[in-house]
C-alpha cells in the first residue's frame, strides 16, 4: 500500500503534484529557513533531525547565491551511510530545499556534460529539419543515460503526443508514428514541465518518503517541490508507468516560444537512477533541442510570411488596377484561392457572390457567409467546420475548412477561403478513451496496444502566417475602399457643382427661350389674319406648320423647365397614403378622358409611402397619365395598380394592355427627350419617364419597366421608409374595380 492517500476521482483535476508532501526514497531532503540556515523539515528517511543537521553542517548553503524559481544548484559531494551523494539546493520562495543523491562515479573532463558540448552540438546545429534534430537527441539521450527506450514527441494543436523519433533496445514496443492523447498529460502537469524542465522516476513500485517538522517547525506538506529533483509524483502517473511496462523514465521539455512543444521520453523495464551530472547535460540536451526547434520554426515562418506578403502585394496590385470594387477578388488573374493555399475562394456582398476555384454552391456559401457576418469580428478560422456551423456537414468533403474576413458588418461583406476535407488514419498508443474508474479513485488506461482511429470532417489547418496573410490583406482591402471611397466622394463634389451648373443653364436656357416661341406664334398668327386674302393654300400650311413647331418647341421648353426645377426641389418627406392620392388620380383622369372605356382596377390596400407629397403626386400622374395615353385604340383600356414590397422598401406597380414596347429599348425610357413611339401617333414631350426616375432617386428608391410590344407595360417604383423603421408590406392583395 501506498505510504499516501490516493486520489479520487473528484480530485484528480485538481491534485497537488507540486505540494506531495513526500519524496521519492533513493535521496533525501532537508529543508531550511532562507534567512537563518534554521532546518524546518527533512524527510523521514534520515535517522534523525540531527543527522540531517549534521549533513547540512559538512556542506553549508549560501541561500543568497540561490536565485528563486530555478532548478538545484550542485553545492559538491558527501559520504552519507558508507557512499557519495551529490548535494544540490533550490531556494523556494522563504525556504531552501537541499537534497542528496547517490552519487556516479567520478568523470572530470569527460562528463556528460562535456560530450553534449563536443559532440552533441556540432550536430544538432547542421540539421537541417525537425525531423533529423529529433532523430539526433533520441540518439543521443539514450546514449547519455542507457534507458531502454527514448521517444522524443510533440504536441499537435490539441495537445496529442506525435512521436517524431525513436531509439529502443530489443525487447521494448516501438511507439514511432504513434500518438498518445492529451490526457495522459494533464493540464497541471504541462504546466510543471514549464518551469521544470526535467523529472526523474527511478524505480514505479517506490514508497513516497513523507516529510517531517523539525521541532516547533510548521507542517511541511504543503511546501511547494516543483523544482525538487526528489518529487514524489502522482500515484495515478505510477500505475500509468507500471501498466506502460516502465519501472524508471525520465522526461525532459522541450520548449519553443514560451510553450511547451514537446517533450524527450525516456523508458526502462527495470530501476534505473541517472546521477545529478548526467541529468545536467540531458537538460541541456533538450535546451539545445528546444533552441534550434524554435530558431527552424521561427525561419520557416519567416519565409512562409515574406511569401505570403508577397501574394497579398500582388492582389492588392492587381486590385488597385481596376475599378476597386471587390467582387473584382474573384477575377482568376488574381487567383484569390492560392493566397492562403486553399482549393477555392468566395466573395459574398449581401446576397451577391462571386466566386473561384473549387467552392460549395453559392447558395450554402451565402448563407454560410451571413452566418460568420453574424458571429461578428474580422476574422473567423477553422479547420472543421462542421463541429460549429450545423449545415456544414452537407459540405463535405469538399469543404471541411473554413477561413473568412469580413469587410463590412453593414453590408455583410465576406470574404471567404475553402479547404477540402483531409482523411487522416491516426495511430495511437492504446486507445485514448479507455478510462477505468473503481474503488473510488482514477486508473489509467491498461492498454498500449496500437490502436487506429479514422478522423473526417477536418481539413488541413490554417496556419498563423497564412491568418495573417489574410488579415493583412483585410487592411489593404479597407485602405484600398477607403481611398476609393475619397476619390468618389471628390468626384461626387465635382459632379455636383457641374450638375448645379448644368441646372442653371437649363433653367436660364428654357426660360429664355420661352419668350421667343411665343413671339414666333404671335407674329405667324398677325402674318395669316394681315394677309389671309393674299396667301394661297401651300403657304398658309406652310405658316401653320411653323406654328405648329413653334408651340411644340414651347412644350418642350416647359418641360425642361419643370424638369429643371424638380432638381432644386427641396425634400419635404412625410408619410403618404397612396390608396387616396391614386383614387384622386383617377377622378381627375376619368374627367380628362370622358369619351373612353378604362378599367381601373386598384388593389387594395396601398402601402403608406414616405415621400414628399407633391412630387409623389407628380410621378405617379406621369406614371399613370403613360397608361391612359399608350391604352388608347384599346376597347376596354385596363389599368391596373398594385402595391409591392421589397426589402428595399414598399411602392407601386402600373400595369396596363396597351401598346408596350421591346424589353431592349427598356434603358431609354427613362431618358429625357427619349421617345420609342412615335409623336404623329402619341403626343407627349418625352419628358415625363425621365421626371419620374428622378423624384425616385432624389427619394432613394428605384424605378424600373416591362414591357412586350402590343402586350402592355408595367411601371413601378420602391421608396425607401426612413431610417429605423421597417419597410411595412401590405397584408391582402384583394383587386377591386375602382
Amino acid at each position: 500500500m501506498s505510504a499516501l492517500p490516493l486520489p479520487d476521482l473528484a480530485q484528480c483535476a485538481t491534485e497537488p503534484i507540486r505540494t506531495p508532501g513526500a519524496i521519492q526514497p533513493h535521496g533525501r531532503m532537508a529543508v531550511l529557513a532562507a534567512g537563518d540556515g534554521r532546518l524546518l523539515a527533512y524527510s523521514s528517511n534520515w535517522a534523525s533531525a540531527e543527522e540531517a543537521q549534521e549533513a547540512i553542517a559538512r556542506l553549508p548553503v549560501d541561500s543568497g547565491s540561490l536565485q528563486a524559481g530555478h532548478g538545484p544548484a550542485w553545492l559538491g559531494t558527501l559520504a552519507l551511510a558508507g557512499r557519495d551523494h551529490d548535494a544540490a539546493a533550490h531556494r523556494q520562495g522563504d525556504f531552501v530545499i537541499v537534497e542528496y543523491e547517490p552519487a556516479g562515479p567520478a568523470s572530470g573532463l569527460h562528463a556528460p556534460i562535456y560530450s553534449v558540448a563536443r559532440e552533441v552540438l556540432p550536430q544538432v546545429q547542421r540539421a537541417d529539419s525537425i525531423a533529423t534534430l529529433c532523430e539526433i537527441v533520441a540518439r543521443e539521450m539514450k546514449r547519455l543515460t542507457g534507458f531502454g527506450r527514448c521517444l522524443v514527441y510533440r504536441f499537435d494543436a490539441d495537445g496529442h503526443g506525435e512521436v517524431l523519433a525513436e531509439r529502443l533496445d530489443a525487447g521494448y514496443e516501438s511507439y514511432a508514428g504513434h500518438r498518445f492523447p492529451a490526457t495522459d498529460v494533464p493540464a497541471q502537469a504541462r504546466a510543471l514541465y514549464l518551469a521544470n524542465h526535467i523529472r526523474l522516476i527511478p524505480d514505479a513500485n517506490y514508497e513516497p518518503v513523507p516529510l517531517v517538522a523539525a521541532s516547533g517547525a510548521p507542517d511541511p506538506s504543503g511546501l511547494d517541490l516543483s523544482f525538487a529533483s526528489l518529487r514524489s509524483v502522482s500515484p495515478v502517473h505510477l500505475e500509468y508507468m507500471r501498466n506502460m511496462g516502465t519501472i524508471a523514465s525520465m522526461s525532459v521539455s522541450v520548449v519553443s516560444r514560451g510553450r511547451l512543444w514537446g517533450l524527450i521520453s525516456c523508458h526502462d523495464h527495470a530501476a534505473r537512477h541517472l546521477p545529478f551530472q548526467a541529468r545536467v547535460a540531458c537538460e541541456h540536451l533538450g535546451r539545445l533541442l528546444s533552441l534550434q526547434v524554435q530558431a527552424q520554426e521561427d525561419n520557416a515562418e519567416v519565409a512562409q510570411r515574406l511569401a505570403l506578403h508577397q501574394r497579398v502585394l500582388n492582389v492588392v496590385a492587381l486590385m488597385a488596377e481596376t475599378d476597386g470594387s471587390l467582387q473584382r477578388l474573384a477575377d482568376p488573374d488574381l487567383a484569390l484561392h492560392r493566397l492562403p493555399d486553399a482549393s477555392g475562394a468566395a466573395v459574398v456582398l449581401n446576397d451577391s457572390v462571386w466566386s473561384i476555384g473549387d467552392t460549395p454552391p453559392a447558395g450554402a456559401v451565402r448563407e454560410l457567409a451571413h452566418w460568420i457576418a453574424a458571429r461578428g469580428g474580422e476574422m473567423f478560422c477553422s479547420d472543421r467546420l462542421a463541429e460549429l456551423y450545423e449545415p456544414g456537414a452537407a459540405l463535405l468533403p469538399g469543404c471541411a475548412g473554413v477561413l473568412a474576413i469580413s469587410i463590412s458588418q453593414v453590408h455583410r461583406h465576406v470574404v471567404m477561403w475553402f479547404r477540402p476535407e483531409l482523411v487522416q488514419t491516426i495511430q495511437w498508443a492504446g486507445d485514448p478513451r479507455q478510462k477505468l474508474p473503481g474503488e473510488g479513485r482514477l486508473h489509467p488506461r491498461q492498454s498500449f496496444d496500437s490502436w487506429q482511429e479514422r478522423v473526417r470532417g477536418r481539413s488541413a489547418p490554417w496556419s498563423a502566417a497564412q491568418q495573417s496573410a489574410v488579415s493583412e490583406l483585410r487592411q489593404a482591402l479597407l485602405a484600398l475602399v477607403l481611398r476609393r471611397a475619397e476619390e468618389l466622394a471628390g468626384h461626387a463634389v465635382e459632379l455636383g457643382r457641374v450638375n448645379k451648373e448644368l441646372e442653371a443653364f437649363s433653367y436660364t436656357v428654357s426660360h429664355d427661350l420661352r419668350a421667343p416661341m411665343r413671339h414666333i406664334a404671335g407674329y405667324i398668327d398677325l402674318v395669316m389674319e394681315d394677309n389671309a386674302r393674299r396667301l394661297d393654300e401651300r403657304s398658309t400650311r406652310y405658316l401653320r406648320h411653323v406654328k405648329d413647331a413653334a408651340a411644340y418647341a414651347g412644350k418642350l421648353v416647359d418641360a425642361l423647365l419643370d424638369f429643371s426645377r424638380l432638381g432644386r426641389f427641396a425634400l419635404k418627406p412625410q408619410w403618404v397614403d397612396s390608396t387616396a392620392l391614386v383614387e384622386d388620380l383617377v377622378d381627375e383622369l376619368r374627367q380628362q378622358e370622358k369619351g373612353r372605356t378604362i378599367e381601373w382596377e386598384l388593389a387594395r390596400p396601398l402601402p403608406r409611402l414616405w415621400a414628399d407629397p407633391l412630387l409623389l403626386q407628380v410621378a405617379v400622374r406621369n406614371l399613370m397619365a403613360n397608361a391612359v395615353k399608350y391604352t388608347r385604340g384599346r376597347h376596354p383600356a385596363r389599368i391596373r395598380i398594385a402595391p409591392i414590397a421589397l426589402p428595399d422598401g414598399p411602392g407601386l406597380e402600373i400595369s396596363d394592355n396597351g401598346v408596350g414596347f421591346p424589353m431592349k429599348y427598356v434603358g431609354k425610357l427613362f431618358g429625357v427627350f427619349q421617345r420609342l413611339h412615335r409623336t404623329e401617333d402619341f403626343d407627349g414631350t418625352g419628358i415625363g419617364l425621365a421626371n419620374v426616375k428622378r423624384i425616385v432617386e432624389r427619394h432613394g428608391g428605384t424605378v424600373w419597366a416591362r414591357g412586350e410590344p402590343d402586350q402592355g407595360a408595367t411601371f413601378g417604383f420602391v421608396l425607401p421608409p426612413p431610417a429605423g423603421e421597417p419597410a411595412a408590406a401590405p397584408q391582402t392583395n384583394n383587386e377591386e374595380p375602382a
